[in-house]
């Protein structure tokens, strides 16, 4: 009698286990899809759990009071273990990132934003016809919104899908090359995307139409105020370790850096020169089921970290108040250092072309540096090449 009554129970916990073993694949399989792989030692931990304690309740294991606390205390400790990697990822999203989103719809030509410089006066240029396709770093979509609000066709211009679209410096260098746009808004490019249009038959052509900084960035509790371009090319050559050897706290520095071929890391890679930069902080991310890639960290505004970016996207654009913009060799980045060269990393940004038949590109160019498009620089808040 004892063995069949042993029958019902042991067939409750086979079905509750391949249950719990078909529904942890099921979220797995939605943690891996999303890229939250922190959680996945968590959820088969829990899984791991509840099953044995299901078993335990079905052969009465639970009868005196010591066994129960005895599970529970063990069974809380590994939750609380497996659960230590997901409280750090959850620390690490709630702490600020400077390179947040921007919603580029806000800066839309035509769509009665206030946020778009607009000119007095009707525009000298008028473009009709083949209109030139654009595409652009999102730092400089403002700028050339409001260069087409002057100049084109009054219609809706979709920002992933029109003639005048915004993507990373990185895609906006592919399209070009690729001939997908006849020109893009962009800083200068870097020595692969050179290569790359090289190989592609193409010949970039940049045309300068105004100037803007290149500035570091620190929390905006860190007692560091400004660094000298010594100190910030030792910092990410990877000499300089820790804020005590340029004046700071005892902590040790966490220097971001931006993924490859983006406006910024072109930036930095022609400040440093022929010093090598540092390997750059990574993390591990799903791509789907694609397996774990490894991406440039994206900069967390901790106490003891360091960026860059430029200073318009994040004085105007992004506006985060937890952040100070660094003095760099005394002297603060503004548009009146920009202007007077005072400010030792300002530098050109461009028009980049490659090849483009479009009889409308030159003259769109020629009205950018004309008065009127040097002044809608100005209005946007860049500073133009007068």
């Amino acid at each position: 009698m004892e063995k069949k009554s042993l029958v019902e129970p042991i067939l409750y916990a086979l079905f509750v286990l391949v249950g719990m073993f078909f529904l942890t694949l099921f979220i797995l399989f939605i943690v891996l899809l999303t890229g939250n792989i922190h959680y996945v030692v968590l959820i088969i931990t829990t899984a791991v759990v509840l099953y044995v304690s299901y078993v335990c309740y079905l052969f009465h294991f639970f009868k005196t009071k010591k066994r129960k606390v005895v599970f529970g205390s063990i069974a809380g400790a590994v939750i609380l273990v497996s659960s230590i990697s997901p409280i750090q990822q959850i620390y690490k999203n709630w702490i600020p990132s400077v390179d947040a989103e921007v919603n580029v719809y806000d800066y839309m030509p035509f769509s009665d934003s206030r946020k778009i410089a607009t000119l007095d006066y009707d525009s000298t240029l008028k473009l009709t016809g083949d209109l030139p396709k654009m595409d652009g770093a999102t730092a400089l979509y403002p700028l050339y919104s409001a260069f087409v609000q002057a100049t084109y066709p009054k219609k809706e211009y979709d920002p992933f899908d029109s003639e005048v679209m915004v993507n990373t410096t990185i895609d906006a260098y592919t399209n070009l090359i690729n001939g997908r746009v006849d020109m893009i808004f962009a800083a200068a490019p870097s020595t692969s995307q050179v290569t790359t249009a090289k190989q592609n038959g193409k010949e970039l052509k940049m045309a300068p139409i105004g100037r803007e900084a290149f500035v570091f960035f620190v929390h905006q509790k860190n007692p560091i105020s400004g660094l000298s371009m010594e100190q910030i090319k030792n910092i990410y050559g990877g000499k300089v370790t820790n804020w005590q050897e340029v004046g700071g706290a005892k902590d040790n520095i966490r220097a971001f850096q931006r993924p490859a071929d983006s406006g910024s890391q072109s930036a930095l890679e022609h400040l440093m020169g022929e010093l090598p930069i540092m390997e750059a902080q990574t993390e591990d991310i799903a791509t789907g089921m694609g397996g774990i890639i490894k991406e440039v960290s994206q900069y967390k505004n901790y106490k003891n970290a360091i960026g860059y970016t430029f200073r318009f996207y994040s004085t105007e654009m992004v506006q985060n108040k937890k952040i100070k913009l660094l003095e760099i060799e005394g002297v603060a980045p503004t548009r009146e250092t920009i202007r007077s060269g005072e400010y030792p990393i300002a530098s050109e940004f461009y028009i980049v072309t490659a090849g483009t038949d479009n009889p409308n590109v030159e003259k769109f160019i020629a009205w950018i540096l004309s008065p009127q498009g040097q002044e809608l620089i100005e209005k946007t808040g860049y500073v133009s090449l007068e």
